[in-house]
């Protein structure tokens, strides 16, 4: 407890606050020398020291450091337990294909290497996949297993392999779209470095 106080005091010693009003208390000596404050000379300096206190800019806390990768590093070790979890699960032959290539999209993405790192600059990116693998892969089985359930119990409607293999067109889509933005992203960039290296040849 002392030590944290004793930090504390001393980090306010070192404040620009501090500093700034010490600036304007050593500013008010003048006029106290020269008799101008009379006897209220301590309530002169004081009184500039707040002032100056007051004025100065409040100090800078920096933000803590967060490295993308290892967001899309934890994404990773999530998509590998999603694939285990789709392994000892019980799927409708009919949508294999469409499961094939949607976790073969995933899984390119996140492949180590420079596509992660382009993935890892790209925030929105990084949440749409992140709330696939996450919440709405799992998900979508989870509902097909309960649902085709109920549907031996009351056989009608539309089958829950049907919803299944539509809601896995749409996060396919959804993937390429994923896919495409990055390419666009990465196009930007290269035609950034193109323009930069035009104007500097210019200059």
């Amino acid at each position: 407890m002392a030590t944290n106080r004793g930090g504390r005091v001393l980090g306010y010693l070192e404040s620009g606050k501090n500093l700034a009003g010490s600036a304007c208390g050593v500013v008010g000596l003048g006029p106290t020398l020269a008799g101008v404050a009379g006897a209220y000379w301590p309530v002169v300096i004081a009184g500039l020291y707040g002032a100056g206190a007051l004025i100065a800019p409040p100090e800078r806390v920096a933000p803590p450091p967060f490295d993308p990768s290892e967001e899309v590093g934890a994404l990773r070790a999530d998509f590998t337990r999603l694939r285990e979890y789709l392994g000892e699960v019980e799927l409708p032959a009919t949508a294999a294909a469409r499961w094939a290539g949607l976790l073969e999209l995933y899984g390119a993405l996140l492949e180590p290497g420079w596509v992660a790192q382009v993935l890892a600059a790209e925030p929105e990116a990084v949440h749409a996949l992140s709330r696939a693998i996450r919440r709405d892969v799992p998900e979508c089985v989870d509902t097909y297993n309960r649902t085709r359930w109920w549907n031996r119990l009351t056989p009608g409607g539309e089958s829950p392999e049907r919803h299944l293999e539509r809601q896995l067109d749409l996060l396919y889509e959804e993937a390429e779209s994923v896919t495409a933005d990055l390419r666009e992203a990465e196009a930007r960039r290269q035609q950034t470095h193109t323009a930069y290296l035009e104007e500097r040849g210019r200059s």
